[in-house]
């Protein structure tokens, strides 16, 4: 096991029975509680593209293969496979309150949770698990009021503020308080390789009058973003903590002989996934 500092933050890279996941170590202080995890493309049966630890059944991959990588997943993190709960992302804000009778839908039975890049749950033994291959991972903890989040956050995520939905979300449905929240932004494609054109630029600045001070321009129709930049204030601007905000600052596409990359792998690729649960 190593561990990995960044600004004083500070994730921990696991490796058990040759399974390579990420914790968070704001929520892995609550160990005894929730148990989470961020997964690598390491320790899994896949090939090919998919090669080793693909999470998505949409990937060009076999499902005996994903099942047998979930195993793997669920055996490390503690945690059931028939406990999971999968949703057919969007890239939208919706935010879905799951339970008991959501168990297994998305892996053992076919999920009715479609158009939500969000899920939320306050019951025991019931496991979150949402993808991503680029995009950034929210997770989200309550200690106060024992809740748990996850959120696909990609470039359009982002612009919609699906972390403050999911905050919002909260809130609503468990009366959880943002100043109460651990929050953490997970391994996604950073600064240094998110390129994108004017054209994503002017839906930002449509909605962020500052957007500029999380820009790189390159020339007069290419620039980098800074999505993590993004959220976090986003999140501190909900009420969030900053102390309570673990940022890994790790990006996918750097570092895609561990991370499944979208970009990096020129869109043939497998699926990263968030997992969290109630203990």
């Amino acid at each position: 096991m190593k561990e990995i500092f960044i600004n004083n933050n500070n994730i921990t890279y696991n490796s058990i029975n040759g399974v390579e996941f990420i914790q968070f170590s704001n929520l892995k202080k609550y160990q005894s509680t929730i148990s989470h995890g961020f997964t690598t493309r390491i320790g899994g049966v896949s090939t090919g593209e998919c090669s080793s630890l693909n999470m998505g059944f949409n990937r060009k991959d076999t499902r005996e293969n994903v099942l047998e990588n979930y195993r793997r997943v669920a055996e490390v993190l503690n945690i059931d496979s028939r406990d999971m709960v999968l949703s057919k992302q969007v890239h939208d804000s919706k935010i879905k309150a799951v339970g008991e009778q959501d168990r297994g839908k998305g892996i053992f039975k076919e999920s009715d949770i479609q158009g939500y890049d969000g899920l939320m749950t306050n019951e025991r033994s019931v496991a979150l698990v949402t993808f991503y291959a680029d995009c950034v991972p929210l997770l989200f903890f309550d200690p106060q009021k024992k809740v748990i989040a996850e959120s696909h956050s990609g470039w359009r995520g982002t612009l919609k503020e699906i972390a403050k939905e999911t905050l919002i979300s909260m809130n609503k449905e468990y009366g959880c308080l943002a100043q109460d929240i651990v929050a953490a932004v997970g391994p996604s494609i950073g600064k240094c390789c998110f390129e994108v054109g004017k054209e994503v630029y002017e839906e930002f600045k449509a909605k962020h009058n500052d957007i500029d001070i999380f820009c790189e321009w390159l020339n007069d129709e290419k620039l980098k973003i800074d999505l993590q930049g993004i959220i976090k204030r986003t999140m501190v601007g909900q009420g969030v903590r900053e102390e309570n905000i673990c940022m890994s600052e790790i990006c996918t596409k750097c570092n895609n002989d561990i991370f499944f990359s979208h970009r990096g792998d020129s869109g043939r690729t497998g699926s990263l996934t968030a997992i969290m649960q109630i203990l």
